[in-house]
């Protein structure tokens, strides 16, 4: 019988940074992706902002979904072998906050490349407090993660045996050896930063953070609805499309401009747009476009990041 494989807690910037995959050799056995930090997923457990929900079959149900952590944003596959979930999707409001529970599914173009995505298994909706209990947890096994790595580069010949010795888990030694053989010595300080840049996220006065596991003073966000949009008649759709592209590259200037460390807040996006002659319903479906596109991304409610 296949033991049950654990989830993963990783976030989404490391998650998508993966270009190498385990694939089962033998029927019953699992696959895995390893990430550049050492993380060997089959499963994974993400909470975040659900941003949008797609059909994208047009032949019975086949979701497309994004979740947006203060990294970047994961990308979930739904469809009828997936029912709960797929309910799940179709009856949750967005935006919201959700937790998800799936395997992880890879696909290689033809020109090469891997993306990675999830099937959940199990979603619910959540509340920011948890949302921000995951941040702390996956900060805290990124950190851990971190340190392995460093250990193992010590090593004359790093090695699972050896890291094992240390103390740490069968899975993240033979994560961290493989990682080190298909991506070499990672740039650490990358996963440093996204461990501060997402505390800064729920902690958001304290601007250096020294230890992730002192007890932090979480400031909550508080979910924001969006406001609904109103789509003008298709008179010329030539002269349409050149205006709407025009906006889209107008907002996304004023989001690079704004945004800086923590983001751009989503009133003074709409605030600076509209100095520029641009209604608030076509701000809005600038941003739900370059959101579509993969331009930017909402790490929490209300604030708004480029990719």
């Amino acid at each position: 019988m296949m033991k049950r494989e654990p989830a993963w807690r990783v976030f989404a910037a490391e998650f998508n940074d993966t270009t190498f995959e385990l694939r089962a050799t033998e029927e019953k056995t699992p696959s895995y992706i390893v990430t550049p930090l050492g993380s060997k997923i089959n499963r994974i457990f993400v909470t975040g902002v659900l941003t949008d929900v797609e059909n994208i079959s047009e032949e019975g149900e086949y979701l497309r979904a994004h979740v947006s952590d203060p990294t970047g944003v994961f990308t979930l596959y739904s469809g009828q072998y997936q029912p709960d979930a797929t309910s799940q999707l179709q009856a949750i409001e967005v935006p919201s906050f959700i937790a998800v529970i799936g395997k992880v599914r890879t696909y290689i173009p033809e020109e090469g490349g891997l993306f990675v995505s999830i099937r959940p298994e199990l979603i619910r909706e959540v509340d920011s407090q948890i949302r921000d209990r995951w941040i702390l947890d996956t900060c805290y096994q990124t950190k851990q993660r971190i340190i392995a790595f460093r250990e193992a580069l010590k090593m004359k010949q790093p090695n699972v045996y050896d890291l094992r010795k240390l103390g740490y888990s069968k899975e993240l030694s033979e994560g961290i050896i493989t990682a080190l053989q298909h991506y070499g010595p990672v740039d650490i300080s990358r996963y440093v930063a996204l461990i501060r840049e997402s505390l800064q996220f729920i902690i958001p006065s304290q601007k250096e953070v020294q230890d992730i596991q002192k007890p932090p003073q979480h400031k909550i966000v508080e979910p924001k609805k969006k406001k609904k949009t109103e789509k003008k008649p298709m008179e010329d759709q030539d002269a349409l499309d050149d205006t709407k592209e025009t906006i889209e590259t107008l907002v996304l200037d004023v989001i690079k401009k704004l945004e800086g460390a923590e983001g751009a807040a989503w009133d003074a996006i709409i605030d600076h747009c509209k100095k520029k002659k641009i209604t608030e319903d076509q701000i809005e479906e600038a941003l739900t476009s370059l959101m579509d596109k993969g331009f930017i991304y909402e790490p929490v409610l209300g604030t708004i990041k480029t990719t």
